[in-house]
Formats: structure tokens, sequence, C-alpha cells
């Protein structure tokens, strides 16, 4: 059942031999938490909208705790996933919460990594005032 059928023929197998990785995106306005096998190819993925919330309400830290429940269960369900490499990315409020529902749910976490892009240098700054 872990062929997949697609237009250029037969995809590989996905192995599960119960280790992941799990991406949280966590904005000002949602989170959005991609969980993976260890080579990259998604295997679910939920987001505080697709739990439900909307508006404002998306970017509470409920929101993406609900929305990390919903993502795991799924994968706990259809890939037997007990182990997950964390990598948090953006400054929601959302990533403590996603973080503390992951531990939760009773996961072996190998690592968390925050992935965050900061400039190093960053735009050029406006030109100076004339007073």
């Amino acid at each position: 059942m872990n062929q997949k059928q697609s237009k250029k023929g037969v995809a590989p197998a996905i192995r599960d031999n119960g280790r992941g990785r799990i991406y949280i995106s966590a904005s000002f306005n949602n989170t959005l938490v991609t969980m993976t096998d260890e080579v990259g190819n998604t295997l679910v993925w939920g987001s505080s909208g697709n739990v439900g919330f909307k508006g404002t309400r998306k970017s509470t830290p409920f929101a993406a705790t609900s929305a990390v429940d919903k993502v795991i269960k799924k994968a706990k369900e259809e890939h037997q996933i007990q182990e997950v490499e964390i990598y948090v990315k953006g400054p929601g409020p959302g990533r403590d919460a996603a973080l503390r529902a992951i531990r939760a749910a009773g996961l072996k976490i190998a690592m968390i990594a925050d992935v965050t892009p900061i400039p190093h240098n960053g735009p050029r700054p406006k030109k100076k005032r004339r007073t």
C-alpha cells in the first residue's frame, strides 16, 4: 500500500522506520506544521486554519497546539512515527505551544533546531534626515 501511482510511474516505497522531522513555521497570523520522513518527503501537514480556526484566533497558542495534535495523531496512525527532529521557524506565538504539544503527545524528541532566518547585514538604511 506504500506504492503510489503517479503520471510518471510508480513512486518509491516510503520506509516507515518510526523516525521523522517536524517543521513548524510560526508567523504572527498562523502556525503551519509539516511532518516529513528522514529524506524530506511530506507525510502529513496541518495548520491552525486547517483545524478550523479563523481570523485572529488562528494566531493563538491554543490553535497551534490543536494543529500539532492533529498532525501527530495522523502521523502515528498512518506512518508509526515515534522519534522526531523538530525545526522551528518564525517569531509567532505558536512556537512554544507547538513544542509543548509535541512533548505531551509522547513522541521522542531527538533534536530541536531554530532555523529562523536572520539577516547578517540587511537592506541599505534610509538616507540621513536633513535639518
